[in-house]
């Protein structure tokens, strides 16, 4: 009997992971890749020995990860040495103050404390409830949801106490903490997922959880180390990995996924993983005649996540008036949002974050210098902005901010730059609408109602990333990748 194969659309953490899985199965496994490097949205920008990560800066909850290479008979610890940062991030509030946030619950109440008094015995409250929570999801998000019949496991009735839906992010935060800098200090984390906090779910109190258990750690090289180890340990265990060849489309007998057409030929498989953009990949590779549930107009319906600007910038001299991670919180918080989701429109005093990995990590630049990684969360691809005009005023913009966190004279020392609009992220890099978090994690939008991981429309198609359940971040799209990798053995054997 011949080996079975399965085909891999785009070598990105979701797809690499399945690759590894798939490829110690046993089965015969060829991932193809537009880009050429692996990575997709978690790769690197190389240049002039500046080293910046594409997309994703923090690395989360790494269990789940370890896991999976652990599956493979692989230490991740080991093939990606990485550090856990401590201080984990500097938040600074345009409202005044800023907290230096770390993983010691002692240091983080005596952090709260200086900022709002009152509020530092909550902290303790705020962790022991998530962590009851968590303990109750955990279950539902490595479980595939195939239909509203899953809405009935004895799991996901366990966590309905902790659900809920009425409540968004932020009351739910107002809950704990009085004062509202403390409010954004633990919300803020649904940009994560490019929602605002007064929209998201309150079910994402899990997500400032997580920082504050786990740790945020930071791979050496950057997160790109990530998708590179992994890319290695697949194709140690077999997989082939093509780069730097679209493809075209994906090949269909009735019903059934069998194979894709590159430019090199097509290529027969006996099951089909997406791993590139959901939205990107099904009004591209799919005829819309095909789709019933997710056609073009479906999609164009559904809600998207914000995007960002980006400036990658090379700078001569050290930044060590940064920590690793910096987050600045405009006194307009609410109204920068509402610009970004409803009105799509520039806000021109934004929120912003920076990252200095050089204060961790001094392979990310040549001696003596820096590489910053400035991201500006904006609207996603509109009529109301035309990137074409707005580039160059939003970078005025964006460096203008930054002496708000104490960085000053940096355009004088900009030695490389790179800036990435919604435009690139949509026609350069293939993201629909240039929403970098995929589609929004709204409650029409999450559960059975995302596109599932044994992807309805079609027979033996399975999708890993953002764009499926469980959702989007590095953690969550890893077990996206064990939940696909599950259900397509399941089929095939």
């Amino acid at each position: 009997m011949s080996q079975q194969r399965v085909v891999i659309i785009g070598a990105g953490p979701g797809g690499l992971a399945s690759a590894m899985l798939l490829a110690k199965a046993g089965l015969d496994v060829t991932v193809i890749e537009k880009e050429p490097r692996i990575g997709g949205r978690t790769s690197a920008i190389e240049s002039d020995g500046y080293r910046f990560d594409l997309g994703p800066t923090f690395f989360l909850y790494p269990q789940i990860l370890e896991e999976i290479f652990s599956a493979v008979g692989h230490d991740l610890h080991r093939e990606v040495p990485m550090k856990k940062l401590d201080p984990q991030y500097r938040l600074i509030f345009g409202a005044g103050g800023e907290l230096m946030c770390s993983a010691d619950t002692e240091r983080m109440v005596a952090e709260i404390a200086k900022l709002a008094p009152a509020d530092a015995p909550q902290f303790r409250r705020f962790m022991d409830y998530n962590r009851a929570k968590l303990e109750k999801l955990a279950p539902c998000l490595q479980t595939p949801f195939l239909g509203w019949q899953s809405l009935l496991q004895k799991r996901l009735l366990a966590v309905l106490p902790y659900l809920k839906p009425w409540k968004s992010l932020h009351a739910e935060l107002a809950g704990y903490f009085q004062d509202p800098r403390l409010q954004l200090a633990f919300t803020f984390q649904s940009k994560y997922l490019g929602m605002s906090p007064f929209q998201c779910p309150s079910l994402f109190s899990i997500l400032s959880f997580l920082e504050y258990e786990h740790g945020i750690w930071h791979p050496v090289g950057g997160c790109s180390e990530l998708t590179r180890g992994m890319a290695r340990i697949a194709t140690e265990l077999g997989a082939t990995i093509r780069l730097n060849e679209p493809v075209q489309e994906i090949l269909f007998e009735g019903r059934r996924a069998v194979g894709v057409r590159t430019a090199a030929g097509e290529l027969r498989a006996d099951a089909v993983v997406v791993n590139a953009d959901f939205g990107h990949a099904m009004t591209t590779l799919v005829p819309d005649r095909l789709r019933r549930r997710w056609t073009d107009a479906a999609i164009a319906r559904k809600r998207f996540s914000c995007s960002t600007f980006m400036l990658y910038l090379g700078i001569e001299g050290r930044c060590d008036e940064l920590q690793h991670h910096n987050i600045y919180m405009t006194r307009n918080y609410r109204q920068n949002l509402d610009d970004i989701e409803n009105g799509h429109v520039l806000t021109e005093d934004p929120s912003f974050y920076v990252e200095n990995p050089g204060r961790t990590d001094e392979t990310m630049a040549p001696p003596g210098h820096s590489a910053l990684y400035v991201l500006v969360p904006v609207s996603h691809q509109h009529a109301n902005i035309d990137w074409s005009k707005a580039r160059d005023h939003y970078r005025r913009v964006a460096l203008g901010q930054l002496p708000k966190i104490g960085l000053k004279d940096v355009e004088r020392r900009i030695r490389f730059e790179r800036i990435v609009t919604p435009l690139e992220w949509e026609r350069e890099i293939g993201i629909y609408r240039g929403a970098t978090f995929n589609l929004a994690h709204n409650l029409g939008q999450m559960l059975h109602l995302r596109p599932q991981n044994r992807f309805e429309e079609f027979n033996r198609m399975y999708l890993v990333g953002g764009g499926t359940h469980p959702g989007s971040g590095l953690p969550v799209i890893f077990e996206s990748a064990r939940i696909s990798a599950r259900l397509l053995l399941e089929d095939l054997t």
